[in-house]
């Protein structure tokens, strides 16, 4: 190799946009082993609403990271990351490429550019906290952290709670402890990123299509199942597009097509959001492909990706 550091692909961008099928066709290329970095993609319970890789893309290439949560436990960024890091450890041990693929920001962050210290969260304190009303926990937050009250979105509960527990557990801020940073793997592997950012229109498309393809797939058996375990509606996997959604379907609360094109509008915004953090967080020097992904026409993306030797 041209670097003494061992080689790490990133294929990043918002939902949609063909990260999946890039990573497959490289990793039949280099014979590559890839790297779930999508938050969703990570619990068995959403196998279709978060688009996971199929049975038949497992057999063309291996796949690791994908499916062995359970919905119940929620997985934080530094546990992705941990589990990741092993994951690409364990490929350079067998003299295999990792091509890390994901839409989800922080996992990404946390991963190559390390994470606050916060010291471990009490169950108890956390459980109170997730439990609590979505208008205590702000309120709270306004008293002990207003400046992370004012930045968050009233909506964003999961972020309000993070934030309300680690002020009620530790004594500090967050944005206190995101001062500090510890772990990360930028610095020992030789990162060969590359970021979709197709047209806005042929994305939106896709997200539509993919949703309505779900639903051919089985995403409403999906949610039923998931319904059936009665889940504290915090947890991610309760949270994921199209778990309200069609849940309001089987609930009697809207019809299938109003469901559908709620799930949709949900996706496209989610995308939307994505597509503006890859556009402006990573940095400036990493390659960005702004043209619709055509697998067959785009050999010099695939040749950008892999490790020079």
């Amino acid at each position: 190799m041209s670097s003494p550091k061992p080689p790490l692909v990133l294929i990043a961008g918002p939902t949609a946009s063909g990260k999946s099928a890039l990573a497959l066709a490289l990793a039949q290329q280099i014979d590559g082993v890839i790297v779930n970095g999508d938050s969703a993609q990570i619990y068995r319970d959403l196998r279709v609403l978060s688009a996971a890789p199929t049975d038949e893309e497992k057999q063309q290439a291996e796949h690791r990271l994908y499916g062995t949560q359970d919905g119940a436990l929620p997985c934080s960024a530094a546990e992705w990351a941990a589990l990741a890091t092993q994951e690409i450890a364990s490929a350079h041990a067998r003299k295999t490429i990792p091509i890390l693929v994901g839409g989800t920001g922080l996992y990404l962050r946390t991963l190559l550019d390390g994470i606050a210290p916060v010291p471990a969260i009490d169950p108890g304190l956390r459980a109170r906290v997730r439990d609590a009303p979505a208008e205590e926990n702000r309120a709270k937050l306004a008293t002990l952290d207003p400046d992370a009250a004012i930045k968050l979105n009233p909506a964003d509960s999961a972020r309000i709670n993070r934030a309300l527990e680690v002020v009620l557990s530790t004594g500090r801020t967050l944005a206190e402890w995101q001062t500090e940073r510890e772990g990360g793997i930028a610095e020992e592997v030789e990162l060969r990123p590359l970021i979709l950012l197709p047209p806005r229109k042929w994305l939106y498309q896709r997200c539509d299509e993919r949703f309505a393809h779900m639903i051919e797939q089985g995403a409403v058996s999906e949610v039923e199942a998931l319904l059936a375990r009665k889940l504290n509606p915090n947890l991610p996997v309760m949270r994921a597009i199209g778990v309200r959604e069609l849940g309001d379907y089987l609930l009697g609360r809207r019809s299938l097509d109003e469901a559908v094109a709620a799930g949709q509008q949900a996706t496209r915004r989610y995308a939307k959001r994505q597509y503006t953090w890859f556009a402006h967080q990573p940095p400036a020097e990493w390659p960005r492909l702004k043209e619709a992904l055509d697998l067959e026409r785009l050999p010099e993306a695939l040749a950008s990706l892999q490790p020079s030797g």
